[in-house]
């Protein structure tokens, strides 16, 4: 596995996986119709106008930023777009937690030990 990809599903699974009941939120339109390759406007579509649209700051494209509500829940939900304007990653985190994650994953490793592990560099 390349290092920027481990690196990247390390700072997802930190940073999003653990503070999100995602069964919750499964029958949300967003998260149960959405899917990789749709248009801005199919999206909007499905889950209406988001709350907020930024330019991606990592890798061009551009971001939705939505609320998902259920059972007095509040969870933060993006859908991600390339370059292209087709749907290319949806999460449980706002676009600026993406784009955080993206920015860490590219950073290269100062890790002077070269051993990995939590609170290492992970590779």
């Amino acid at each position: 596995m390349n290092k920027s990809l481990f690196a990247l599903l390390a700072v997802l699974a930190a940073s999003g996986g653990c503070s999100t009941d995602s069964h919750v939120y499964r029958n949300q339109p967003l998260v149960a119709k959405v899917e990789r390759g749709m248009s801005q406007d199919q999206v909007e579509q499905i889950g209406g106008k988001p709350l907020a649209v930024t330019d991606r700051t990592v890798v061009p494209g551009t971001c939705f930023d939505y609320k998902l509500m259920q059972d007095g829940r509040q969870q933060p939900y993006n859908v991600s777009f390339n370059g292209a304007g087709k749907v290319d990653h949806t999460s449980f985190m706002s676009c600026a937690q993406w784009s955080n994650a993206q920015r860490k994953a590219r950073e290269p490793s100062h890790s002077t030990s070269g051993m990995g592990g939590i609170g290492g560099s992970g590779y």
